[in-house]
């Protein structure tokens, strides 16, 4: 029976909206440096890993002391890079880790792994954070989250979810009523490998959510309550933002 848990992130060259964005400098070191240094300080994973299609990435993880599989390059999303890894290691839980997020929480990680771990009956994890402003709510940017009484995920939306007929969106915000998803993502591995050897879903398609594949599937994903996202990067404006943060948290003087 395989048992541990891997870091796996998916580091990909060409990104449409930032080339070259994992290895861009933010604060004297790679983006993707970032973080796997940080993913690294989880207690709860055994090894943390690159999965990469490009050569660039492989030979600058060497010279951080980093392992870099080399994947297919025609993987249409992260999460088919991360399986593809996955498929070569003999652990029980995988988390796909998002190599945009510098400041990625190794205690979320840990906690993400251990919702794992102490329920059986769990097949993934994730994360979300409060919404607290109603501009939030109907940017299709901004994926929503709504959740069971034991904090398994009932849906995933662009869209305002719940929607809060008799009241305004400030009121419902107020109220607390409203989470962001995060994606950082715990998988079981054999439940991994089943969600990408399916077909997109029809729900999937439509909002551009691959997490809803996860649950047309019947998956029980847990949504752990995180306190605060972290700045990710996804435009070159971001990297001075990043930075900022960085600095902030005391990483950067």
């Amino acid at each position: 029976m395989p048992s541990g848990a891997i870091g796996i992130v998916p580091a990909r060259y060409d990104s449409a909206r930032f080339p070259g964005k994992m290895l861009v400098p933010v604060g004297g070191k790679p983006l993707v440096q970032w973080v796997v240094e940080r993913a690294a300080l989880a207690q709860s994973l055994d090894t943390v890993l690159l999965a990469t299609d490009d050569e660039r990435i492989r030979k600058a993880a060497e010279g951080w002391g980093v392992h870099a599989v080399m994947t297919r390059a025609d993987h249409p999303s992260g999460s088919d890079r991360i399986a593809e890894v996955a498929a070569q290691y003999d652990a029980e839980i995988i988390v796909n880790i998002q190599g945009d997020e510098p400041l990625i929480d190794p205690g979320l990680i840990d906690e993400l792994v251990d919702s794992l771990r102490k329920d059986e009956r769990l097949d993934m994890a994730t994360a979300a954070v409060s919404i607290t402003h109603a501009d939030e709510l109907k940017d299709p940017s901004v994926v929503k989250v709504v959740t069971g009484s034991d904090d398994v995920a009932l849906y995933f939306s662009r869209s305002v979810i719940p929607f809060n007929r008799d009241g305004s969106p400030e009121q419902a915000v107020a109220a607390g009523w409203y989470f962001r998803h995060l994606g950082i993502y715990a998988y079981r591995k054999t439940f991994l490998l089943r969600v990408m050897d399916t077909p997109p879903t029809r729900l999937e398609q439509a909002e551009k959510l691959e997490q809803l594949r996860a649950l047309h599937l019947g998956g029980r994903m847990k949504v752990v309550k995180a306190t605060s996202m972290g700045p990710g990067v996804d435009h070159p404006d971001d990297v001075p933002r990043a930075e900022r943060a960085l600095r902030e948290a005391g990483l950067i003087a």
